[in-house]
């Protein structure tokens, strides 16, 4: 009689090395090396601040294709941040931050406001938003 066989199958031996990396706390990318891929998987985080009656920044500025992650923030009266040419309309509560994100696929200079009107002065919040084209 002849004994088993130990061996797996190359994919059996991949899924465990994943699996044992995955409870170490390793992760991994696999992008094939494209580099279209990796200027598309850029990521850009920002927080706004809105607050009678201004954002901080006023200008916002990105690279076209960038994954911008926005946290909008306010401490006093509730205020929103629109950018009509992406389809972005947030509000934020005081003290209740409101995090979102879009892909700047769209070159050229965009402008954000407050669109809330519960103060004269929300309407007077204005600022940029600036996506360089690569």
């Amino acid at each position: 009689m002849r004994p088993s066989s130990t061996r797996f199958p190359a994919r059996f031996a991949l899924a465990a090395a994943l699996g044992c990396a995955a409870l170490a706390g390793v992760s991994f990318a696999f992008s094939g090396g494209d580099p279209a891929a990796a200027a598309q998987d850029r990521r850009r985080e920002i927080t706004v601040v809105a607050r009678k009656y201004a954002f901080a920044p006023a200008v916002i500025e990105v690279e076209q294709n960038d994954l911008v992650r926005v946290t909008l923030r306010t401490d006093d009266i509730a205020h929103s941040f629109v950018v009509d040419a992406y389809r972005i309309a947030k509000r934020a509560n005081p003290g209740q931050a409101v995090i979102f994100e879009f892909r700047a696929d769209q070159p050229g200079t965009f402008p954000f406001y407050c669109n809330l009107q519960a103060d004269d002065g929300c309407r007077e919040m204005r600022g940029e938003l600036v996506v360089h084209a690569r």
